[in-house]
């Protein structure tokens, strides 16, 4: 077999490509197109660059091969600092909105997980994706978060993924195109990035001290995705408790993002994609149906409650909640305090129930 590599070259599956390189040399090479896809999402402008290019660099580097690994310590510690960035989002100042409108944004979430959560069942139930994956995939909102947990709860990690970013990049330019037919967005301008902004010695050592006890606190209570969840809960509570502030520099969020879609991509192999690629006209027709959905319910809400239709379609908008912060912070008829409060509302509430939703809709298509 060896003394005829001419004979066998051309038959040699590309699978061997990667994996004849040392480790470095395979680090190296993800390292370059996680780069190429990142830089090239960015300049599209499309949402989660920064962890869909190297989820994508890792899926190519996977399935031609590539045997090297994230290690867990740093997997682990880049679902803390996703954790601390979650529990940094959450603002006091929707708590008031959301005391005032409390009817309409508990109706409008539960409306819109309801919806996502059956599309996910008929993927389920027809046999489309396997067991609870679909359920995970489907939900309207916290992509990283729902990503994070799925693998914990016994979904593929691997194709929740591709169905939570695939719907964040269909959300957010849905929401972009919308937005347009009610308001000029040509002129404003997305503020540059400085990646290595000066360090706030308190809020960084206290956004370290968060990831490092809310781990340990995940690990110790037996928490599903523990660094995660743990580090989420933490930081929510000593947060919003206790107003301590959090420092979460771009270059730490992007070296948590490559590790997250490191580790994710990794894991594809040929098949896997494969079988992706064949679920995917039935993914995106799911996605369309709860944009759909959603925009309908954006619909009645304007009609009903006299709101801005604007104001309504980005509040109602199923995830992408960066994009839709953007889209409504530059227009100048548009509730920003509703649309931030009603989405994080949802976010908040998938969170809480979108593993009891997601085991329950898994136990009804076992059954």
């Amino acid at each position: 077999m060896d003394s005829s590599p001419e004979r066998s070259s051309p038959e040699q599956p590309p699978i061997e490509r990667m994996a004849r390189l040392r480790q470095p040399q395979q680090w190296l090479v993800l390292v370059v197109f996680s780069l190429l896809f990142a830089g090239a999402l960015e300049l599209a402008a499309l949402p989660a660059a920064l962890l869909i290019g190297p989820m994508l660099g890792a899926i190519l580097a996977g399935t031609n091969g590539a045997t090297v690994r994230v290690p867990r310590p740093l997997f682990g510690s880049a679902q803390a600092v996703v954790g601390c960035l979650v529990a940094a989002s959450i603002s006091a100042d929707i708590f008031p909105v959301f005391y005032n409108e409390w009817p309409l944004f508990l109706g409008a979430v539960v409306a819109t997980v309801t919806a996502s959560s059956l599309l996910g069942w008929l993927i389920s139930r027809w046999r489309i994706l396997p067991g609870s994956t679909a359920v995970w995939g489907s939900s309207p909102g916290a992509a990283t978060a729902m990503v994070l947990m799925a693998g914990a709860f016994g979904a593929d990690q691997r194709l929740v993924a591709f169905m939570q970013y695939l719907r964040v990049i269909f959300v957010s330019m849905t929401a972009a195109l919308v937005a347009k037919m009610w308001v000029d967005t040509s002129g404003v301008e997305v503020p540059p990035i400085v990646w290595f902004p000066p360090i706030d010695p308190l809020a960084f050592a206290a956004t370290i001290g968060i990831a490092i006890v809310g781990g340990l606190l995940g690990k110790l209570l037996r928490l599903p995705s523990p660094f995660f969840l743990g580090t989420f809960i933490f930081g929510a509570v000593v947060h919003l408790g206790f107003g301590v502030p959090m420092q979460l520099p771009p270059w730490l969020l992007a070296v948590s993002y490559a590790m997250v879609g490191w580790s994710i991509g990794l894991n594809f192999t040929r098949p896997i994609l494969s079988h992706a690629a064949r679920a995917l006209p039935q993914i995106i027709a799911s996605i369309v149906a709860l944009i759909a959905f959603c925009g309908g319910m954006a619909f009645v809400i304007s009609r009903v409650l006299g709101i801005d239709p604007l104001t309504a379609y980005l509040a109602t908008s199923p995830g992408g909640m960066d994009s839709v912060a953007i889209v409504a912070a530059a227009a100048r008829n548009v509730d920003i305090s509703f649309v931030m409060a009603l989405q994080s509302a949802r976010f908040l509430v998938v969170l809480l129930i979108g593993p009891s939703v997601a085991k329950l809709v898994a136990r009804n298509v076992r059954d």
